[in-house]
């Protein structure tokens, strides 16, 4: 079938990148990727048709550099543009610019995103359909004596937050007024970083909730269907670290509810794409609209292997001008899935960030079991950016089943140069509460202290020591980066003069 979108530029990096080339291999469209000077060998720059430096390292020198972007948009004749998640993905202004040059923007509308991808405007939105909010305001603080006042009202603990982002940055806990003031120029400042937007909202700090999201897809003629819930509660600093679907707590009539409030947060705004609805469900089982993320998902394969259906590709076709391909009623939910991040850090040392290079990575395989992954051997880790290394994701014919397959693979999975979380994915996996479904957002918080797990050994003399046994049997390979022959991927050569690959 001749395609409408003929060439893509993904505007992101690292798995999510990797993720979106290949339902575009599938689709026969030529991918174009952008890099920053640390990921210039990394595998989304290899496995894209085309690859462009955007020369820098920082976010906002590279992947937050929209002129840098749609330059190269223009060099290399892509006809859209795919955000990924992070980043640009929920910024009006670049989708606008996007749809200004007369490109397709692979995502909501620059209208949409200022609607629903700003959190306060989206907060307006959800209460004026009846969809009960999180008390709070629904408008950014003006100043520190607007952020005084308006936390007194809703009495603390109360919860800052950014307005045009996610992901857990920009995102400040306050317990008292003392310490509000320093909380909210951490919480701008960490927004402007990473969105490029320094506005701030406050909420009401809910203390035990569950964290629950709904998968939206939308097309231009008004059809909308949701791809049933996902259980994101499994979190540290607001950061999920395992993501399942079905929730073990949502029940069919509370399904019901929450997935209509989605839907009908989404029809009101005329919103079209892939979307999250996420909601928090307190200890009554009451739900709050807490935000919509007018984006992919990070964890959106849950979903997937639930369903069996491409959001991806569903992105793209809606994005063509193509309906849905699938309607509610022919939707099927197959048993259950559970997502495992994989982070370069030190749970047992505060979970700070590991760099440096992998020397050695092994995979899980098998059956039901999926890895999206950005790195492989020989990469490194920088302190640049975001540390996930992958996503594992493993499905089940029920939910016990599910763990049981992703601790199988946990145990197989070999990381050495950085330090991950691996062995913390275990722990949880194993503790009884978490395997009977009783826990929250502050399950970590309150269950998890760093002699919890042994600390990770020394995993460079570790690979130091395993590499040393592999030559000494013959056993070493050529750079993962080079074919038989050392012959680059593809063909392609770096012309340095013009950062094309």
């Amino acid at each position: 079938m001749e395609r409408k979108i003929r060439k893509i530029l993904v505007a992101n990096r690292g798995e999510i990148a990797v993720r979106v080339m290949r339902t575009c291999a599938e689709l026969n469209i030529e991918t174009v990727a952008v890099y920053s000077d640390p990921d210039a060998d990394a595998p989304f720059v290899r496995m894209a048709n085309e690859a462009y430096a955007l020369e820098g390292v920082t976010a906002a020198q590279t992947y937050l550099d929209q002129g840098k972007i749609l330059d190269i948009a223009r060099r290399s004749n892509a006809g859209a543009i795919h955000p990924g998640y992070g980043f640009l993905s929920e910024n009006e202004d670049f989708a606008h610019l996007i749809e200004k040059k007369g490109l397709i923007f692979i995502g909501p509308s620059a209208d949409a995103i200022r609607k629903l991808g700003d959190k306060t405007s989206a907060r307006k939105i959800a209460e004026s359909v009846g969809v009960p909010i999180v008390p709070g305001i629904t408008d950014p603080i003006a100043n520190i004596a607007d952020a005084t006042r308006v936390a007194s009202q809703v009495t603390y603990p109360i919860l800052l937050k950014a307005a045009g982002g996610g992901g857990g940055k920009g995102m400040r806990i306050v317990h008292k007024e003392g310490d509000l003031d320093a909380a909210l120029r951490a919480a701008k400042s960490e927004a402007k970083s990473a969105f490029a937007d320094d506005r701030v909202y406050l909420e009401k700090y809910l203390s035990h909730p569950r964290h629950i999201e709904v998968q939206v897809l939308a097309d231009a003629y008004g059809n909308i269907i949701h791809l049933g819930e996902r259980e994101c509660s499994i979190q540290r600093r607001h950061q999920k670290v395992i993501e399942e679907s079905p929730s073990v707590v949502v029940d069919p009539a509370l399904r019901e509810q929450i997935t209509g409030a989605a839907m009908k947060i989404c029809r009101e705004s005329g919103y079209r794409n892939a979307g999250t609805v996420e909601f928090l469900l307190d200890e009554n089982e009451n739900f709050y609209f807490l935000e919509v993320n007018t984006r992919l998902q990070v964890e959106h394969p849950v979903t997937e292997m639930r369903t069996g259906i491409d959001i991806v590709r569903e992105q793209i076709l809606i994005s063509e001008g193509d309906p849905l391909s699938v309607r509610q009623e022919s939707v099927v939910f197959s048993g259950h899935s559970i997502e495992c991040r994989i982070y370069a850090e030190d749970p047992s040392n505060n979970f700070f960030p590991s760099t440096g290079k992998i020397v050695y990575l092994r995979p899980p395989s098998g059956l039901h079991l999926r890895e999206d992954r950005g790195v492989e051997a020989g990469d490194e880790v920088t302190a640049y950016y975001d540390p996930m290394i992958a996503k594992l994701i493993a499905w089940g014919k029920s939910r016990p089943e599910a763990i049981d397959r992703m601790i199988r693979a946990l145990k197989e999975y070999e990381i050495f140069g950085v330090k991950n979380n691996i062995t913390l994915c275990l722990w949880i996996l194993n503790q009884p509460n978490f395997r009977q479904g009783n826990f929250d957002t502050t399950f970590l918080q309150n269950e998890f202290t760093s002699e919890s797990i042994p600390p990770p050994p020394d995993s460079i003399q570790v690979a130091a020591a395993l590499l040393a046994a592999l030559h000494q049997n013959g056993l070493t390979s050529e750079s993962p980066h080079q074919s038989d022959g050392d012959t680059p991927r593809k063909g392609w050569i770096l012309k340095r003069n013009d950062g094309l690959r």
